[in-house]
């Protein structure tokens, strides 16, 4: 930084530097026979002699030792004789010590022409420290990568260090006495100048003040951190102002690699949490589309071969074929006209070979389009006012991810950007795929899981009478709702013994699925064989807990009940069931607690039986325990709302059926079955 320059052409000559003031140079004056002839306070300073201890004597005498008096002589007859002298002399100090003094002398004359000898004198330690130091400083300055320049009081040029022409891209001498932003065009140099007088007027340093723009030296866009620091000398003067400048480009392009990482991280982690929170393909699709808006796009449609949908199976496209899909999911980041561009949820459409979705699930490979133009909305659109409201939008990018799992190709996830103005690149689709990964196990988990329930609820629906026989003397209702998850083994069946004799009965196999359902068929079967015996409650019960432990390892709950009208009566016996509910035409209803009973399957338990009165017009109850077990919430609060409601129940059983269900269970967690049997009056 060897350049200077300012505005101001007096100031030069007119401000007095802080460097002589450093090295505190001293001047003493011989005369002609080489005695002190003038001593300045510095040289007091520096050698402990008083003026009037020095003045008029010999300089020799005092200031030299004996074994250096020949060599200062030889260099006091040097000068005088008009040569000059520079170098280190030991001088003696007034206590006594030697002391290094580096010299600059010359000779001069007196009006008289009389030679005297001028000495320029400072300590030389302290020389060799200033001179180390701006070596050093020279040094680093002009070899260290971090751009270096100074400025006067006025923010004008007045040097900059190799690393920062590099930066610039312009030689010092074109920057010298000229503004910032005379030079660089490219940057925000209102804003650095506005640090820079702000440095200036209150000494407080700016650390890490970032600038984007470009420079000559490089065309690209970078990104530049600046430091500013006030210039002062040791009086506190304000010389002018110091800038580093370093380019953190490659650094911030890494953090911001970095965050987008650990932002993608961020984004599987909460699709992991947020996806396949159930068994629903529907739901399942929803919770992808809103996991990847607004994070990874603006618009987002999840479409599913109806293949899927419909049959839960999967037929692969190839070939020419056209592939048919059903919308199952759409999703936006800000209110916009462009959703309604995707196919309308719960719709069924056919896209052509050419057609980019079906391209995706024909190769079971993403589709990237970085840059969308108006030709290519009308191939990813359904039709031209689709295309037409995306353009409108500003969809500009376009990405669509196969939903694989287990090898096969489910649907497709679509993604558009449109207020991000950034386009889908590669690290966005490794991201996009693996969350379409994730889903495409959920959704196919939710397509094993549907067919799996629609096959168990089919059995579950056979096995259960269509309607419940009419019954002499009886109103009977009849209620089965299925678990909105998976279906179970929860039955009931009326049962004709004799003249005015009818078996009731529910029960529930523990279990979920096509197995519990099978196993609940052979049990309903296994009771209608042993209620045509006309058994009694206890001894049926017995029968079925044999049958039910040559099936393995099952265990049931059985709530079995003989009315008879003649009596008047109601024989009841469980297998480990909820005790029934008996309202009596009064309006009151009781829990019936039946001795005894382990659910059928544990073996060497004796049955109890309890027999109760039917009197005309009183109900009595049979359910499972999918009408009043809530999770959170003591069973017993279950039984005291079911009981408390069939003190008010309607005449028309059906109608009390479905209010049950509907305060009980609106949304089943578990399966529901529900025997209504009132004698009439």
């Amino acid at each position: 930084m060897s350049g200077y320059a300012t505005s101001d052409p007096d100031a030069v000559a007119g401000a007095p530097g802080a460097l002589l003031d450093l090295l505190k140079v001293a001047a003493v004056v011989l005369d002609a026979s080489g005695h002190i002839a003038l001593w300045s306070p510095e040289i007091e300073q520096l050698l402990g002699w008083s003026a009037e201890e020095a003045l008029r004597q010999r300089a020799d005498t005092l200031l030299v030792a004996p074994a250096d008096r020949a060599r200062g002589r030889e260099l006091f007859a040097q000068v005088s004789a008009g040569g000059r002298w520079a170098g280190v002399f030991p001088l003696r100090h007034r206590d006594g010590t030697a002391r290094a003094v580096e010299f600059r002398t010359m000779r001069l004359l007196d009006p008289e022409g009389q030679p005297h000898l001028l000495g320029l004198a400072t300590d030389a330690t302290t020389v060799r420290k200033v001179e180390r130091d701006l070596a050093l400083s020279h040094s680093l300055v002009n070899q260290t990568p971090l751009g270096i320049a100074v400025f006067d009081n006025d923010l004008r040029w007045v040097g900059i260090n190799p690393a920062l022409e590099r930066i610039n891209g312009v030689p010092e001498e074109a920057v010298l006495g000229r503004r910032i932003g005379e030079v660089l065009t490219g940057l925000d140099t209102a804003a650095i100048e506005t640090r820079m007088r702000h440095v200036l007027r209150t000494g407080s340093p700016l650390l890490d003040q970032q600038t984007v723009g470009r420079t000559a030296g490089d065309a690209r866009y970078r990104a530049y951190s600046e430091s500013y620091h006030r210039i002062e000398d040791i009086d506190g003067r304000v010389l002018g102002l110091a800038m580093a400048v370093l380019d953190v480009t490659e650094r911030q392009q890494a953090a911001a690699e970095v965050a987008q990482a650990r932002q993608h991280l961020s984004v599987i982690a909460d699709a992991g949490m947020r996806i396949g929170t159930t068994l629903d393909l529907r739901q399942t699709a929803r919770e992808l589309a809103d996991v990847v808006v607004p994070q990874l796009a603006d618009l987002a449609a999840v479409d599913v071969l109806e293949s899927v949908v419909a049959h839960g199976t999967i037929v692969p496209v190839t070939g020419g074929a056209p592939a048919e899909f059903r919308a199952l999911a759409v999703a936006a980041a800000y209110r916009t006209d462009a959703i309604h561009a995707a196919d309308p949820v719960g719709e069924v459409a056919t896209y052509g070979s050419s057609r980019m979705i079906t391209r995706c699930v024909r190769s079971a490979r993403p589709v990237l389009v970085e840059h969308v133009d108006s030709r290519m909305l009308r191939r990813l659109a359904r039709d031209a006012h689709a295309a037409q409201a995306l353009q409108e939008a500003g969809a500009h990018s376009y990405l669509a991810l196969p939903l694989v799992a287990r090898g096969k190709v489910l649907g497709t996830l679509s993604l558009y950007r449109t207020v991000n103005e950034r386009p889908f690149d590669a690290r966005d689709q490794l991201l996009a795929s693996e969350l379409a990964a994730r889903a495409a196990i959920c959704i196919d988990n939710a397509r094993l899981y549907g067919r799996e329930r629609g096959t168990a609820l089919t059995l579950q629906r056979s096995l259960l009478p269509a309607a419940p026989a009419a019954q002499e003397g009886l109103d009977i209702a009849a209620r089965y709702r299925p678990a909105l998850s998976e279906v179970g083994g929860d039955w009931y069946d009326v049962l004709r013994l004799g003249p005015g004799r009818t078996g009731l009965v529910v029960g529930d196999v523990m279990g979920k699925g096509v197995q519990a359902a099978a196993i609940m068929g052979q049990l309903s079967t296994a009771t209608r064989a042993l209620a045509r015996l006309d058994l009694p409650p206890a001894e049926l019960l017995r029968h079925l807990d044999d049958i039910t432990g040559s099936l393995g390892d099952t265990i049931a709950t059985c709530v079995y009940a003989v009315c008879d009208l003649e009596r008047g009566v109601c024989e009841l016996s469980s297998a480990g069931h909820l005790p029934p509910v008996l309202a009596g035409p009064d309006g009151t209803a009781r829990l019936v607690e039946v001795p005894g009973g382990v659910p059928l399957g544990v073996g060497g338990v004796e049955f109890g039986t309890v027999e109760v009165e039917l009197a005309p017009g009183a109900l009595l109850a049979l359910y499972t325990d999918g009408l009043v077990e809530t999770r959170g919430e003591s069973i017993d609060t279950g039984l005291q709302t079911l009981t408390r409601l069939l003190e008010s129940a309607t005449p028309n059983l059906q109608r009390t059926g479905d209010h049950l269900l509907g305060a009980l269970r609106p949304e089943p967690d578990d399966d529901v079955a529900l025997l209504l049997v009132r004698r009439r009056g």
